[in-house]
C-alpha cells in the first residue's frame, strides 16, 4: 500500500486520494462496529434501534453506555462489546492517521539519505 523509502514522495493529489481510502475504510470498521452494537443492544436489552444507536456510539466513541443493562446477558454483550470498541478506536485512529505518519517518516528518510550522500566537487 505504501511506497518504498527509496521511491519519491507522492504529490499532493497521491497523497489525499490515499489519505481519502484510508478514511474510507475507517469509516467502514466504524459502520460495521455500530452495527454490530446496535444488534446486539436491541436484542439482548430489547432497545428501541435508535436507543441502540444511542448506546453503541456512546460505547464506540469511550463515553460510557446511557441506559442501564437489566440482563445477564445484556450485560456481558456490553462488557464484551467495550473491549472490542477499544481495539476499534485504536484501528480506526490507525487507518487515519497511517498515511500522515507514512508520509513524515518517507519524508524523513529522504533527508537522511540526502545527508549521507558524499558531494561531488
Amino acid at each position: 500500500m505504501f511506497e518504498h523509502r527509496t521511491k519519491p514522495l507522492l504529490s499532493r493529489r497521491e497523497f489525499f486520494a490515499r489519505w481519502a481510502k484510508s478514511a474510507a475504510a475507517g469509516v467502514v470498521v466504524i459502520l460495521f462496529a455500530l452495527g454490530v452494537g446496535m444488534a446486539g443492544y436491541h436484542h439482548f436489552e430489547n432497545l428501541r434501534w435508535l436507543e441502540a444507536f444511542e448506546n453503541a456510539s456512546m460505547i464506540l466513541s469511550g463515553m460510557g453506555p446511557v441506559s442501564p443493562m437489566t440482563t445477564d446477558g445484556g450485560k456481558f454483550f456490553a462488557g464484551c462489546y467495550a473491549l472490542f470498541s477499544g481495539l476499534a478506536l485504536i484501528t480506526i485512529a490507525g487507518l487515519f492517521f497511517a498515511p500522515v505518519v507514512h508520509l513524515f517518516l518517507h519524508r524523513f528518510h529522504l533527508e537522511d539519505e540526502a545527508d549521507a550522500k558524499p558531494k561531488k566537487s
